[in-house]
């Protein structure tokens, strides 16, 4: 049997610099750190982390009784409130939001300063939309994630609209909303903010799945990116599979598999790769 392994498993380039940021800070101080939210969704690293020191601060009540001590933003980015209470309350932010994702922060600000309304096109639970919409000045700012959303949200739109978008979006879904914004009486500017390791992420898995009798794919129950291209392989492999871990791996017997293919999302160590890999390879 073939085992396909994306080339692009695994951390993005903004989350190995997160990661090493938070793993260089506990190495040098055996006081307490803290990380705003998880410093990326994934359990393991996290809880490595814990022992080493570094705690997760989850939302804004708990940063405001924080003082005098070390923070991490994690790479999804922060709105400016974040900034302002970490000055009160004299704490030492470390700054690991992603440089992409700092693009869409002065993006937003440039464009709503202009009079646009801002069209973030992602998840609005997302931590870094949230981030993304605390930088909108003029207060003109609404989340889609489908047609309906943005027929919903259609009445409060200025004549201008700046589109962008979340890192980690659909990028074929990305431009089917864009077109349907496009068809409207709007003035519309497209800032594709779609990062190109996403992009080439879920091509790659797409073009994989597509051959694959089935797929692995590999990442945190709360990781974005990873439900992406989850959502993306099984539209092509029925016999897709969602995991974690290898713990959670349950490959039931199906006919005929000569070709095994695994990707991976941005916050999946290659420790886990690579332990999902070889089993695969040794087992069936």
């Amino acid at each position: 049997m073939e085992v396909v392994l994306a080339k692009s498993a695994g951390f993005c380039f903004g989350v190995k610099r997160a990661m090493d940021m938070a793993y260089e800070q506990a190495a040098k101080t055996d006081e307490k750190i803290y990380t705003y939210g998880p410093i990326i969704h994934n359990e393991q690293v996290v809880s490595d982390l814990e022992k080493k020191g570094v705690f997760v601060i989850e939302d804004i009540e708990e940063l405001k009784n924080t003082r005098n001590a070390t923070v991490i933003i994690r790479t999804h980015g922060v709105s400016p409130e974040v900034y302002e209470i970490a000055e009160k309350n004299n704490i030492n932010l470390i700054d690991a939001t992603c440089p992409f994702v700092l693009k869409i922060h002065k993006t937003v600000e440039e464009y709503s300063g202009k009079g646009y309304t801002i069209l973030i096109i992602g998840d609005p639970a997302h931590p870094e939309v949230q981030g993304i919409k605390g930088w909108v000045k003029n207060g003109h700012v609404a989340v889609c994630s489908s047609s309906e959303d943005i027929e919903k949200f259609d009445n409060i739109f200025n004549e201008k609209i700046c589109i962008v978008s979340q890192t980690t979006f659909n990028s074929k879904k990305f431009k089917e909303l864009v077109e349907v914004l496009s068809k409207k009486r709007y003035t519309v500017s497209v800032v594709n903010t779609i990062c190109n390791a996403t992009e080439v992420r879920q091509s790659e898995a797409y073009e994989i799945a597509k051959k694959a009798d089935a797929m692995i794919v590999i990442g945190g129950r709360q990781s974005s990116n990873t439900r992406k291209l989850y959502e993306i392989c099984k539209d092509v492999c029925d016999d897709t599979y969602y995991i974690q871990t290898l713990e959670d791996f349950s490959f039931r017997e199906i006919d005929n598999i000569h070709t095994v293919g695994i990707t991976a999302g941005a916050s999946t160590p290659n420790t886990i790769i690579r332990e999902v890999q070889n089993y695969v390879r040794n087992e069936f």
